[in-house]
């Protein structure tokens, strides 16, 4: 499992719905690039989400169900791998997911 950096792609299901970073810590990086910490990817804002019309597209991601690490943390905060995964606002509710797509780095993992 990869460790997620800044450089991180996460979209909604629909693929082009891309999930705005803003990572919470700058004291941890890889190649010069901030790693992220639980509750970065959550309760942040999707752009480029293609359902339009009758249904409502992704525009926030909510909180991650999986994917923060059991053993690695940077402070009191646990890392993000790229295993993350949660639920958008986007319709139908409850169903559409968002997901890394990139972690930003392919060199360091966290072993299982």
């Amino acid at each position: 499992m990869f460790v997620l950096t800044e450089d991180a792609v996460l979209t909604c299901a629909h693929v082009n719905g891309r999930v705005k970073i803003d990572p919470r810590q700058d004291f941890v990086t890889i190649a010069g690039r901030r790693v992220l910490v639980d509750d970065d990817p959550e309760h942040r804002s999707i752009s480029g989400c293609p359902e339009v019309g009758a249904l409502k597209p992704c525009l926030h991601t909510l909180e991650v169900r999986e994917g923060y690490s059991d053993f690695v943390r940077i402070g009191k905060w646990r890392i993000c791998l790229d295993t993350i995964t949660g639920l958008t606002d986007g319709t139908p509710p409850g169903i559409v997911k968002y997901m890394v797509r990139d972690p930003g780095q392919n060199w360091v993992t966290q072993g299982s």
